[in-house]
């Protein structure tokens, strides 16, 4: 399952079933639109996990914002204007298109603001720009003030995409019977004002994992219901399976519970539930009152939500229960858990997908070519300077067939004329590069930050050729065997497409 954030450690086992998978065998139409962090490659692929469409890009965080390269349903394309306002687009024409075919929808928009780069529009950074801030960090020395900014600006950004999409509901006449959900995963990327919780992004503590969760159903959920009951994201499914009144499909059992009944009668009684937060070695329990840390500490959030006084000593059976609840999460969760590689090879070719990603993101670089970030998301494999030097990736090819192969990449006009060899066990394509293309890395000006994660270039596509390819694993080598230059080329992505099965 997932172990990581990038380069394969974000791939959902297959043996799950998702919420699209449920909503789609209940006859509704699904899509998503923005980020899909759960596997690039088919049947990782949001086309392979229950949505028929699919707008965005597969990846933990995208490089640059503004008519980025994304995806639709595989194939890539251009996307048009600032991307949250591009799937915002993508999804209103989804639900519009299935209002018109009077078929229930399953939309999912996952923004990726205000994840940084922090790029944003002018018109919401017109806002903050120079703003003075009224609320800061808990400790205002940590704050980078611009970066706060930013954020400020990209969740305007996002207010008016939902304030649109919310506006599309109404127009389309489907507003009182389409049930809306807004929520976000984690904590501030940032230090910045927290309401005062301890702990952001990557921390188990209150401020790390308490996040908004707002619902909209106008003919059935009062305005103004506030629900004081601890929840979970692993609740979504079974709360809005009973909501739309569908059945779960799945076979194994589900930590998350139905939450509606709360949200019917926020008054009912507190179900004193256990809710686990875990993050590289991290685990916290949170009840309905209190949190023990991960270092064992224990807090009452209702009364210190700055997680100041630990009162351990005041509530041992409270730390004890919690202790016991993380002892076996261990157990249940974690004895078989891999936290570096489970050996999971990259597919590359699958029957019932025509188009298959391979990118420097997931590719191992040997001799001198390094990486242009440290961050493999939306990174590309540069210093190319020896014919020994090579990219590899761990591969399966899931059904034999023949497939054409397209090569990204940049190379300067000094270095034009080198061979581009790319193998998979007894297959071996090359191409000569012909043409320079040398183009400028792209983001800096549009940062409003400086940022962390790699800058992106438009790459050239050209067909590397046509690979028969028999199933099996083996090993992907990417090489430039033949160099009359000083470097190779600049390599950001392979994309395979079917274009014969033969089994």
């Amino acid at each position: 399952g997932v172990f990581s954030t990038s380069a394969g450690g974000e791939r959902l086992d297959l043996d799950e079933v998702t919420i699209a998978d449920t909503f789609k065998a209940a006859g509704y139409a699904t899509g998503a639109f923005g980020k899909w962090h759960n596997g690039m490659q088919y049947p990782y692929h949001p086309n392979g996990r229950g949505f028929e469409e699919y707008y965005g890009f597969t990846s933990g965080h995208w490089g640059h914002y503004f008519d980025p390269v994304l995806e639709h349903n595989g194939a890539l394309v251009r996307g048009s204007g600032f991307c949250v306002d591009d799937f915002t687009n993508k999804a209103m024409e989804f639900i519009e298109d299935s209002v018109k075919q009077d078929k229930p929808f399953f939309a999912y928009l996952p923004y990726n603001t205000p994840h940084s780069p922090m790029q944003v529009p002018d018109r919401f950074w017109k806002k903050f720009d120079g703003a003075e801030l009224g609320l800061r960090n808990r400790d205002p020395k940590k704050e980078n003030v611009q970066h706060t900014r930013a954020a400020l600006a990209m969740c305007e950004n996002v207010d008016w995409n939902v304030g649109r999409l919310m506006k599309k509901l109404r127009k389309l006449g489907v507003a009182d019977n389409t049930i809306v959900v807004f929520f976000h995963d984690n904590g501030p990327n940032g230090s910045r004002w927290n309401d005062e919780m301890r702990g952001r992004k990557g921390s188990t503590d209150e401020g790390g994992c308490r996040s908004p969760l707002f619902i909209s159903w106008p003919g059935k959920i009062k305005p103004d219901t506030f629900v004081t009951q601890i929840a979970s994201v692993t609740d979504l499914l079974p709360t809005l399976t009973n909501m739309a009144g569908i059945n779960l499909i799945g076979e194994k059992p589900l930590d998350g519970m139905d939450v509606s009944s709360w949200i019917a009668d926020p008054q009912k009684e507190h179900n004193n539930r256990i809710i686990i937060n875990a993050w590289k070695g991290k685990i916290s329990a949170r009840n309905q009152q209190y949190r023990l840390d991960n270092v064992g500490r224990l807090y009452d959030i209702t009364k210190d939500p700055r997680q100041d006084k630990n009162i351990i000593d005041q509530q041992p059976e409270i730390a004890k229960l919690l202790n016991q609840a993380v002892a076996n999460f261990k157990t249940d969760a974690l004895q078989d858990y891999n936290t570096t590689n489970d050996g999971r090879p990259f597919v590359i070719c699958h029957k019932d997908y025509r188009w298959t990603q391979v990118p420097a993101r997931d590719g191992i670089a040997h001799g001198n070519i390094t990486r242009s970030n440290k961050f493999p998301n939306c990174s590309y494999f540069l210093n190319w300077i020896s014919a020994d030097d090579k990219i590899t990736w761990p591969a399966q090819v899931q059904h034999s067939g023949r497939y054409r192969v397209f090569l990204h990449y940049t190379c300067k006009e000094e270095n034009v004329g080198c061979r581009v060899q790319l193998q998979f066990n007894q297959s071996t394509i090359s191409r000569k590069i012909t043409e320079a293309h040398d183009p400028p890395e792209v983001g800096a000006k549009e940062d409003r930050v400086v940022r962390a994660e790699s800058y992106v270039k438009f790459f050239k596509q050209i067909e590397l050729g046509e690979m028969d390819l028999k199933a099996g694993a083996g090993e992907l080598t990417l090489t430039v065997p033949e160099m009359p230059g000083d470097e190779g080329i600049e390599f950001r992505l392979l994309m395979f497409q079917r274009i014969l099965q033969t089994e």
